[in-house]
């Protein structure tokens, strides 16, 4: 699952997760879980605080090739 995609189940499943009541959540939790592969505690993390994950540069790209010559 791309970071885009995760990003958009966090946002739809946020505002949900943190209204339900404790049996809810954990029906929330094993969704979001087994669609992301997320650890449990990262996902209760992630779904508490509405966090995206963040995007990360390519290997492969001219700044990070600059950055990793020693000056």
């Amino acid at each position: 699952m791309t970071h885009a995609s995760v990003a958009e189940v966090v946002g739809a499943l946020c505002a949900r997760y943190l209204r339900a009541r404790r049996g809810d959540k954990t029906m929330i939790l094993d969704e979001f879980v087994a669609l992301t592969g997320y650890h449990r505690q990262a996902a209760i993390r992630a779904l508490r605080t509405g966090r995206k994950p963040k995007e990360r540069p390519r290997a492969d790209t001219p700044d990070v090739r600059r950055r990793s010559v020693p000056a």
